[in-house]
């Protein structure tokens, strides 16, 4: 058990591990916010067919991306308890389970002509969407493989990595999107598909060049990733996904309380779903700042978690929660401050901007409690515990966030005659200042419980 550690010793510790995480984040949201601008300049059903076919690609990603998070709890207690020769192993099983979820992957995005039917997207914005969502397929086995050794590299303490193969893919996207979406350095125009053939390619530039750090990084040999290769191991892959299908859940209900707006709202016609893309684009850009605190919080409460240390793990969590509410409350002013000119960037169409500018004040409100559950549920992902944070979030997050929002949008007394989109942003404010105070009492039971266990 650790000395008590000052305030200031803990905030360093969080933020040398999240910022490289961060810009890591950052980069790779500006990929989508970059896909919004150059299909936005396209044309409006290219946009909206983006906005479509990216809710649905980011919904099935993070759902699997989400089970191969369980990698970092595992290889983070692993790190903490001194067990080096334990992290090889798991990280191989990790591989294994990327390669499997692959396949059922692929065939989802692949395959969306019923969940576009379902939701009623208008024809011309069905097929464009469908294109898109089409050339992201190529990519996903990519993207799983990556995101394992994202998780590992987090895990080991070691983000910086992250950071910079971020920046070469972020870096090529942009002139290849635009270039296969206007039709420029002798491509023809494909309008949506071209950026969504565009991010399969730079996923699989992304797996590439971790492949080679991995391979080739000294620093590595320790933990022999390559000397003694495993084949898949049931009880590894069991453990894993006991871990990983509540993560996994929780991510995908998450993303899709909002991704899954789009669908909802297509029949409001291509202004309302372009105009919540632009939104959209910008509560996932603020969101990265949380999302980076919070994954260090899950590697640190996990590392001490690992070595017994619940004194070390419950000052990461309190110093976490502060520094990550106070950052979250300073971004929302300033985009408030800043709204007018930051959807002008956006789109040219003013019916578009009418839309955003009506709801972007939802945003400057609820990232700040999205902020305190983000952390607070990564917290527990760090002490192993999975399950009940999933019917937390099916609760707050489909219950009141979707369905809620269905109803403010399309049944309330005052919308019926005028369906807004808005009713899902209001919900969405419900929906994580409940996620807040649910969360954060969880943790508060967790961390007692534990500490007691301790004494």
């Amino acid at each position: 058990m650790s000395a008590p550690e000052s305030f200031s010793t803990v905030a360093r510790r969080l933020l040398h591990h999240a910022w490289p995480v961060l810009v890591a984040q950052v980069l790779s949201i500006g990929m989508m916010v970059a896909d919004t601008l150059i299909a936005g300049a396209y044309g409006t059903a290219d946009l909206a067919a983006v906005a479509v076919g990216g809710g649905l690609y980011v919904s099935v990603v993070m759902l699997l991306v989400g089970i191969l998070q369980a990698v970092a709890p595992t290889i983070a207690h692993h790190y903490g308890a001194g067990r080096l020769e334990e992290i090889g192993p798991a990280l191989q099983q990790g591989f294994w389970l990327a390669a499997m979820l692959a396949l059922p992957g692929t065939l989802m995005l692949a395959q969306p002509g019923m969940l576009l039917e379902l939701a009623r997207v208008p024809a011309e914005v069905a097929e464009k969407a469908a294109d898109y969502m089409m050339a992201t397929a190529i990519g996903l086995p990519a993207v799983l493989l990556y995101r394992t050794f994202y998780a590992f590299n987090n895990a080991v303490g070691r983000p910086r990595v992250l950071m910079t193969i971020s920046f070469v893919t972020t870096t090529s996207h942009v002139p290849l999107a635009w270039a296969l979406t206007h039709g420029h350095l002798g491509f023809a125009p494909l309008g949506a598909a071209g950026c969504g053939l565009s991010t399969a390619v730079v996923c699989w530039l992304a797996l590439l060049c971790g492949a080679t750090y991995l391979v080739r990084n000294p620093a590595y040999q320790r933990y022999r990733i390559f000397t003694a290769w495993q084949p898949p191991r049931l009880r590894a892959l069991g453990a894993l996904l006991r871990l990983g299908v509540p993560m996994g859940f929780s991510t995908f209900i998450e993303i899709t309380s909002f991704t899954l707006i789009a669908l909802f709202v297509a029949r409001l016609g291509a202004e309302a779903v372009a105009g919540h893309r632009i939104v959209a684009n910008l509560a996932a850009l603020i969101y990265m700042l949380p999302l980076s605190m919070s994954i260090a919080t899950l590697v640190l409460v996990g590392q001490a978690a690992g070595a017994g240390d619940w004194a070390r793990a419950r000052a990461t969590i309190r110093v976490a929660l502060l520094i990550t509410a106070g950052l979250a409350g300073g971004i929302g002013l300033l985009l408030w401050l800043a709204r007018a000119p930051v959807v002008a960037l956006s789109s040219a169409d003013e019916g578009v901007r009418a839309v955003a500018l009506g709801l972007i004040v939802f945003i400057c409100v609820y990232q700040l409690f999205d902020a305190v559950q983000t952390v607070a549920s990564h917290a527990l992902r760090g002490y192993k515990i999975t399950f009940a944070p999933m019917l937390l979030h099916t609760l707050c997050f489909w219950g009141v966030g979707l369905g809620c929002g269905y109803w403010l949008s399309f049944h309330a007394p005052w919308r019926v005659a005028a369906p807004s989109v808005a009713g899902f942003w209001e919900a969405g404010v419900l929906a994580t200042l409940l996620a807040s105070l649910l969360f954060g009492a969880l943790l508060r039971q967790v961390t007692r419980r534990l500490g007691r266990a301790a004494t």
